[in-house]
């Protein structure tokens, strides 16, 4: 029985882990969640908490895995939204732990994938995986992340990817009228895939239909729109993507316009860099829309978009799309990665 510190650290929160790896499967045994800015560093919360939950569950760790947001280069990272300058060396020599590794949180599920349970997953369109081929996961959250996981002789190596601030192509006059007006109003030199692609995205085509389809401010989305990107008003209050799914989802013409778009343009960049990887392997969704959007990503929408590469169709037709659905998808991948040290 072995002891793994498994760590996702954001921002604004970081989760703290403790997993047992018992017969091949993992238990999480013990979780605290810490306000990140609460804390001078990393090294004196991890610190903390072994110090409090090694006394409840005996074994220290024998290795540990942080799942980081930001970019992570030759053992050390910075994040993007906090002061915090992380040392896998300062780390080890902090917790007592000698195998410690820096992961980037996105590229971290790629270790999680293989070990999903049937519940922490869902089908969005079926396939044949290929072995020893290479994978790809792409995040519709607050932004988009993508990696790709390369086999390798004990597992799956992650590979880090800013595919996402590729610019955005449009392939129609809808997606072209977008692409210019997200330009001029968020006064950007250029527009990213994840302006569009992300759940922010899906609430940025919301407003532009609203814009051009509703200029007199009849619908009733319109109010959440107005308050959506306003910093004194607390995000849960005006969450215009879930409004513009909920509205979707009762029949609203609007919401099902911006949600239709949306999916066709998630769906056409997940073929795009499915074929740069050619993930044979399978293709992987998770980020917070996932588990929200089932059934709209398992639509026609979603799928011809990604079809949709002319004579290169065949080679996508057969790779699988799945959903990862558990929103603790991250602790867990940082523990898999975790246990892989030891091997």
């Amino acid at each position: 029985m072995t002891t793994l510190l498994a760590g996702d650290i954001g921002g604004t929160k970081t989760l703290l882990s403790l997993y047992r790896s018992r017969g091949g499967q993992l238990e999480q045994i013990a979780g605290e969640r810490y306000l990140s800015a609460e804390w001078p560093d990393l090294a004196s919360m991890v610190v903390h908490f072994l110090a409090d939950q090694v006394a409840r569950n005996p074994g220290r760790p024998e290795a540990a895995c942080f799942a980081v947001a930001g970019p992570v280069q030759g053992g050390k990272a910075k994040l993007t939204n906090l002061h915090w300058q992380l040392s896998e060396a300062d780390l080890a020599e902090a917790t007592g732990i000698d195998r410690v590794e820096l992961v980037n949180d996105f590229a971290v599920l790629i270790y999680g994938l293989p070990h999903l349970q049937p519940h922490q997953r869902a089908v969005i369109r079926n396939g044949t995986v290929e072995a020893f081929a290479p994978l790809l996961i792409l995040g519709a959250g607050t932004g988009l992340g993508v990696a790709i996981g390369i086999p390798v002789e004990n597992g799956l190596q992650a590979v880090a990817s800013e595919a996402a601030h590729g610019s955005f192509a449009p392939r129609n006059e809808d997606e072209w009228q977008l692409r210019q007006w997200l330009q001029q109003d968020l006064h950007l030199e250029r527009v990213s895939i994840e302006r569009v692609v992300s759940g922010t995205g899906l609430g940025h085509v919301a407003r532009w239909l609203l814009a051009t389809r509703d200029p007199q401010g009849q619908n009733p989305l319109q109010s959440v729109a107005s308050r959506w990107l306003d910093p004194g008003v607390d995000a849960d209050q005006a969450d215009l993507p879930a409004a513009v799914a909920a509205a979707a989802a009762a029949g609203e013409p609007l919401a099902v316009e911006a949600l239709n778009l949306w999916l066709e343009a998630y769906g056409n960049v997940t073929g795009d860099l499915a074929l740069a990887c050619l993930s044979r392997g399978g293709i992987w969704l998770a980020g917070g829309t996932a588990a929200k959007l089932l059934a709209p990503l398992r639509s026609d929408r979603f799928e011809q978009a990604f079809l949709a590469k002319g004579r290169l169709r065949t080679v996508l037709e057969p790779m699988p799309v799945t959903a990862v659905t558990d929103a603790e998808i991250g602790s867990f991948s940082a523990a898999c990665r975790a246990r892989m040290l030891l091997a």
